[in-house]
């Protein structure tokens, strides 16, 4: 099912009026509109009470570090405790730090305290000198720590809602929504929260089959929404996709919901039967040709490029897909191609299903190549 929207708060209220299963998920491209999505989403009220918990972007900047230039000494991470993100640190009967820590032992083995008071948090590590052990304090985490540190914070807090927990301020949350938590991620670690956060709200329901919280996540990382998807199987999943016009959400069924490119495959697709391709795509469509050509083994996307004995012609095309990529375009404000990039598109992606036997049946037509130009 594909459903169109004239704007983002209108996603919003679809997403919010139809969620009627515990979890949503998201797959959309950087640009589309993931975060401000999840604005619109928490702005809207319920009984006339902020009733949405969100981690995206604005929540990492609540964050930001003090490196003490002038001694280079005591480097701490501060917090803008005067936001409502933190309002469960003003009850200390919530041990929040000991809610926070189960969590990050998962990920790191470096330790922290918190001065509410201050707005700040101080990092320590066991470190080994000259035999003997002992904790350095104010040390200096790397950017991938700093961003698991504030995804544990975050699900100290989620526990606190799931719990239903009186003495806190969460007790009225009825929607979490979390976008794109993997910032700064290996692989490795974009796995590992994938499956921290499914496992989490899977023993939530398992213990509280009557809970009425409602889960969305947003990503444009692919890993992390494949896990997601494999962890959560019978989650509402969609591609939310947009033009100059109109956002697009296209609910994917089935195993479809685990192999989102067929998705976006279909959209480029569909954008060259109408005509209508704007220059961000070329970015969408190298990402596939990337992917499937590290799946199948070949050395590069210019695989699937075909020329009869013309390696100029084909190094023309790959060098066209990879400056087009680095262009910085936007799709927040698409450009249609011009005449000549869009042959150069379509004889692209033609040759891209060609060569890689996609189910023709995905693109509703009998064996019919890319319309030529």
């Amino acid at each position: 099912m594909m459903e169109k929207f004239e704007n983002l708060q209108k996603v919003a209220e679809h997403i919010r009026n139809e969620v009627a299963k515990r979890y949503t998920l998201l797959f959309a491209y950087n640009g589309t509109g993931k975060t401000r999505l999840s604005m619109e989403f928490k702005e809207m009220l319920s009984e006339g009470n902020k009733d949405t918990l969100y981690f995206n972007a604005f929540t990492e900047d609540l964050f930001r570090w003090d490196n003490d230039l002038v001694n280079d000494e005591r480097r701490v991470l501060k917090f803008a405790k005067e936001s409502r993100f933190f309002d469960a640190l003003q009850n200390n009967d919530l041990d929040i730090e000991n809610r926070i820590r189960p969590h990050l032992r998962r990920y790191s083995d470096f330790n922290f305290l918190i001065d509410y008071n201050r707005g700040e948090v101080t990092f320590i590590r066991e470190v080994e000198i000259d035999g003997t052990v002992e904790n350095v304090e104010y040390i200096k985490i790397s950017r991938g720590e700093e961003n698991l540190f504030i995804w544990c914070f975050f699900l100290a807090i989620v526990q606190l809602v799931l719990d239903k927990d009186e003495a806190s301020t969460y007790a009225n949350i009825k929607y979490i929504y979390v976008d794109d938590p993997i910032s700064s991620l290996d692989e490795n670690n974009a796995i590992a929260v994938a499956h921290h956060l499914a496992t989490l709200f899977k023993k939530h329901y398992k213990d509280n089959d009557e809970s009425d919280v409602r889960v969305v996540v947003s990503s444009h990382h692919t890993l992390f929404f494949n896990v997601m998807c494999n962890e959560w199987k019978k989650a509402k999943t969609s591609y939310l996709s947009t033009d100059e016009e109109n956002y697009t959400l296209k609910e994917m069924e089935g195993d479809t919901a685990r192999i989102y490119h067929v998705a976006m495959l279909k959209d480029l697709k569909q954008a060259v039967d109408r005509g209508m391709i704007y220059t961000y795509q070329f970015n969408i469509l190298r990402s596939l040709m990337e992917k499937a050509s590290i799946f199948h083994g070949h050395k590069d996307f210019g695989h699937f490029i075909t020329f009869d004995d013309d390696d100029e012609e084909k190094t023309k095309l790959k060098r066209l897909l990879q400056i087009m990529n680095h262009g910085g375009y936007s799709m927040l404000e698409p450009t249609e191609m011009g005449a000549e990039n869009k042959r150069d598109f379509m004889k692209i992606l033609n040759d891209f299903i060609q060569t890689y036997p996609f189910n023709r049946a995905i693109f509703n037509e009998d064996n019919t190549e890319v319309a030529n130009a």
